[in-house]
């Protein structure tokens, strides 16, 4: 039951190498509305009987307050401070419960984004190792030779911008069960702030980008001028398809 000392300044985001979060009392004091010192209070009054329980004491850090002067303050984990908050009222809890919401939809985000950046670079490097080989050099002699080769190279294309929308749903494919068609789903959610309407396509407002709810599913199509075209529509991936889901509800 060792109760150990480090310096807030030493922490990154208040993630230890053990990968939980934790957080300061100096935040929950904020989040409360209480005082540094009220919040201290509480939890040295409270630690005897979870280390009793737990065998472990909360660990205790330390800050420089405004005149430079070392003070005291604990670094919890999410259950630590639940523990902690059952002393608030409900106010106060509400916000504590919050908080640890968004900061772990946080670290979600960033560990999707990790990995859709490590799909990315394996995609390079895999398309890298094929425009290596040599491609066979040969003379098209019909119309219908033309068109198959640009249908396959208008293919391979769509193929490398789509590869990470995929196995992504249309609106239309997540309305359907509830008897909206595409239009109507992108109304809605527009209703809700969800999306806007910007530079010719549906996107996300600000506060739902970098959740990893959508991608860009790319369309190629001949206008009447015969010019090729490339049009981009907002796709759902599985994550943002459960968060629609639980907007319909």
């Amino acid at each position: 039951m060792k109760q150990t000392a480090m310096t807030i300044s030493m922490i990154n985001n208040n993630v230890k190498n053990d990968g939980e979060q934790r957080m300061t009392s100096l935040e929950i004091a904020q989040l409360t509305g209480k005082t540094h010192y009220n919040v201290m209070k509480a939890i040295r009054n409270m630690e005897p009987a979870w280390a009793n329980v737990s065998q472990f004491h909360f660990e205790l850090a330390s800050y420089q307050d405004s005149q430079g002067k070392e003070r005291p303050c604990f670094l919890l984990t999410k259950t630590e401070c639940l523990y902690i908050a059952t002393k608030f009222n409900d106010e106060a809890r509400a916000k504590l419960v919050l908080r640890w919401e968004e900061l772990e939809r946080d670290v979600r985000c960033k560990m999707e984004e990790g990995a859709r950046r490590a799909q990315r670079d394996a995609c390079y490097r895999r398309d890298a190792r094929r425009c290596k080989r040599p491609k066979e050099i040969r003379l098209l002699t019909c119309d219908e030779e033309v068109l198959n080769e640009a249908d396959e190279i208008i293919g391979e294309e769509l193929d490398e911008l789509n590869r990470f929308s995929d196995h992504c749903y249309t609106p239309s494919e997540i309305g359907k069960p509830f008897g909206l068609d595409g239009k109507d789903l992108n109304s809605f959610l527009a209703d809700k702030k969800v999306i806007r309407w910007a530079c010719g396509q549906w996107r996300l407002t600000k506060k739902y980008e970098h959740r990893g709810y959508t991608e860009n599913r790319c369309f190629i199509y001949h206008g009447r001028n015969g010019r090729r075209k490339m049009e981009s529509r907002l796709v759902w991936t599985e994550k943002g398809r459960e968060f629609v889901l639980g907007l319909i509800r």
